[in-house]
């Protein structure tokens, strides 16, 4: 695929990351390893910006280099889901949350088993 695609997915990506980090039930980080993925590719100025940020670069890092995840991070995510799959609970209810949460549950536990 030609580089501004790449570079444009990236910023695209990278928005939505932002964004993720407002809103309580969108993830954020998520976006983040993706835009760092596509910039790799589109524009590599861009990906090293994002690697040398002060707050969200060691993270990145981490993951590219190990697929390691933080305690905190584990911690705040899984507290987040949970918190997500309580209001789904309420707002949706029985049986059909049942979805969502086996899915958070899934997630979660995969999360949890990352190397630190």
């Amino acid at each position: 695929m030609p580089r501004p695609f790449w570079f444009a997915a990236g910023l695209f990506f990278l928005a939505l990351g932002w964004i993720g980090l407002i809103l309580p039930m969108m993830p954020g980080f998520v976006f983040f390893l993706v835009a760092a993925f596509c910039f790799a590719r589109g524009n590599p100025a861009w990906e090293r910006k994002m690697l040398e940020h002060p707050r969200y670069g060691k993270p990145l890092r981490d993951w590219r280099e190990r697929r390691a995840i933080s305690r905190k991070a584990k911690i705040s995510a899984v507290t987040a889901m949970a918190l997500a799959g309580a209001l789904t609970w309420y707002l949706v209810g029985y049986p059909w949350a049942l979805v969502s949460i086996g899915t958070l549950v899934a997630v979660a536990a995969w999360i949890w088993t990352r190397s630190e």
